[in-house]
């Protein structure tokens, strides 16, 4: 096969098919939806595992929407869902700390080897895989805020927190290494913590399980101490990003952090939930409604969790100009309506980050 090069990457504004993987997760439903009012046309490939058919209700019934139920893992699966596409957003993953914890094995063969099958078939047809990476591969982190080229700090293998970001990591460096081979053009997006309509709080996702609490007038459980900071960004914003970036051929073959810069420690962002939910609740008692709880009683004794993480936005900025718009107050707003619509209960056995 010739060597592809820049000129070879196939831009959407230059595409008539799409393949998403994980298409019907939270944010590749979104995706899907954006997709498709640009007018092209899109397969979803999902096996429905945490993914739902709900999430893509409203274009159900589109014309231009193919959804093909299907281990990411299967070679035949793949092929036959990605057919005449010339872009792959590659999203299918495991969802969550919780599921990671619970299973780790299984979340490091879907991430490797989902995306071991992608490239694969993306290298027979001369697509371009844009690969849905994560935060996680930071690790602890060397300094902030974690930029693309900077070292990565990782905890021991006998710790299953780490499990996830080193095989997403592995992921990104089978995706470069066909990139250098020139069999395929691709791309890694490191999304950092994504919230939105649609995100359940059942995997590990702390937004939506706070928001259900609050909904359903519960403490809010705020695992540690609280101080624990994270960048908060908005689905709409996220997949403005997604597409941006793969209307770049200048991306190809890079890393690109994706998320908001903007912080908030965990106690603060459960006060402002609270807030949200209540406009009414009194300033001074909001701090009452919060239940601190040590990350050993949930995850065991030997679970880390980074104090902080924010992402250096530089390299996506200056390739595609992009910045967030959406204010966290109002995705908030936008979860709350969410769930009052879908009456979600809570659950208790989530965690206070997104592994995306």
């Amino acid at each position: 096969m010739p060597r592809m090069t820049s000129a070879d990457f196939h831009a959407l504004s230059r595409a008539q098919q799409v393949l998403v993987t994980g298409g019907a997760g939270f944010i590749g439903s979104h995706l899907v939806e954006a997709l498709l009012a640009r007018e092209l046309a899109v397969t979803v490939l999902d096996d429905f595992s945490t993914g739902r058919r709900a999430n893509l209700a409203r274009v159900d019934a589109h014309p231009a929407l193919r959804i093909v139920r299907g281990d990411v893992r299967d070679a035949d699966a793949v092929a036959d869902a990605l057919a005449d596409a010339t872009v792959i957003f590659h999203l299918a993953a495991t969802v969550g700390v919780a599921r990671v914890l619970d299973d780790p094995a299984n979340a490091m063969e879907s991430a490797f080897l989902g995306t071991r099958a992608v490239l694969a078939a993306a290298t027979r047809r001369g697509a371009t895989v844009h690969l849905a990476s994560t935060s996680e591969v930071y690790g602890r982190g060397a300094r902030l805020p974690f930029a693309e080229d900077d070292d990565r700090v990782l905890g021991s293998t006998q710790v299953p927190r780490w499990s996830y970001g080193v095989t997403k990591a592995a992921a990104e460096h089978l995706a470069f290494a066909h990139h250098r081979r020139g069999g395929v053009q691709a791309v890694a997006m490191r999304l950092f913590n994504t919230i939105g309509p649609r995100q359940r709080g059942r995997y590990g996702m702390v937004v939506p399980r706070l928001v259900g609490q609050a909904l359903a007038g519960e403490p809010l459980t705020v695992y540690g101490d609280g101080a624990q900071r994270r960048c908060f960004c908005d689905v709409g914003d996220v997949v403005r990003a997604l597409i941006a970036l793969a209307d770049v051929p200048a991306a190809a073959g890079r890393a690109i952090n994706v998320g908001s810069d903007r912080e908030i420690s965990i106690a603060e962002l459960a006060r402002e939930i609270v807030q949200t939910v209540d406009a009414d609740a009194d300033p001074t008692a909001v701090h009452e409604r919060l239940r601190f709880v040590p990350y050993a009683a949930v995850y065991g004794p030997d679970f880390e969790d980074p104090p902080c993480r924010r992402p250096s936005l530089t390299r996506l900025r200056g390739l595609t100009g992009w910045s967030p718009s959406v204010p966290l107050r109002e995705s908030l707003a936008n979860v709350v309506v969410d769930q009052r619509a879908r009456r979600v209960v809570p659950s208790p056995t989530a965690s206070e980050q997104t592994v995306s």
